[in-house]
């Protein structure tokens, strides 16, 4: 059996960086925890935002928080209300106060993120539909995105609810795993069917990177 490597930690310092940046020096352990409390928390108050990822920088006494979402309206809120709300609850996370700045970025194609990908299908798998159907329908929105060359998608569990789990797999175009200099954007999701939990892969390959 082959060795499986992130994808993204493959290539970190290559052509990707890490999501928590900053002089995090003697208080790892602390900053860490309180690192892993605030996505947890902007995670679920955001589930019905399209949320990318979230990047942490630290500095000083500044912490600011980058928020990739396809729905930036719902982050923002009327008259930027529900920024401040957010503000508030990730303060209480911290254990030392420090001044909070949210900064959104919005994902203008979400068939180009495999996060976003990931969780349609999550979300269509739970409402019932045939994971065929859904699988060629995200195959296929995802491919014909722009700078998209590969798409690779991959379920596993009771898939329509039978009674032993498989692997159903599909790709089209190119899938460069073990080329460093490729830009591959990867994702984990998970569907919870009333007959259990939906294993779900998707890989986009968005060319090479060179310097």
């Amino acid at each position: 059996m082959a060795q499986k490597v992130h994808p993204k930690a493959f290539r970190l310092h290559l052509t990707k960086d890490w999501e928590s940046r900053g002089f995090y020096g003697k208080q790892y352990p602390q900053y860490l925890e309180e690192d892993g409390r605030i996505r947890k928390t902007l995670t679920k108050e955001l589930n019905q935002a399209s949320l990318e990822n979230i990047q942490i920088e630290r500095a000083g006494d500044q912490l600011k928080i980058i928020l990739r979402t396809a729905r930036p309206g719902l982050v923002i809120g009327r008259g930027g209300k529900r920024v401040e709300e957010l503000k508030k609850k990730i303060e209480k996370e911290l254990r030392e106060p420090k001044k909070v700045f949210l900064q959104i970025e919005e994902v203008r194609d979400a068939w180009t993120s495999a996060e976003l990908t990931g969780q349609w299908i999550a979300q269509q798998l739970e409402k019932r539909v045939s994971y065929r159907r859904v699988m060629t329908q995200a195959l296929e929105k995802a491919a014909s995105a722009r700078g998209i060359e590969g798409v690779r998608i991959q379920l596993a569990g009771r898939l329509n609810g039978q009674e032993i789990a498989r692997r159903e797999k599909l790709q089209r175009g190119k899938m460069p795993r073990q080329t460093l200099r490729a830009k591959i954007d990867y994702a984990q999701e998970e569907a919870f069917c009333t007959y259990g939990v939906i294993g779900i892969k998707v890989w986009l390959y968005k060319g090479e990177e060179f310097d």
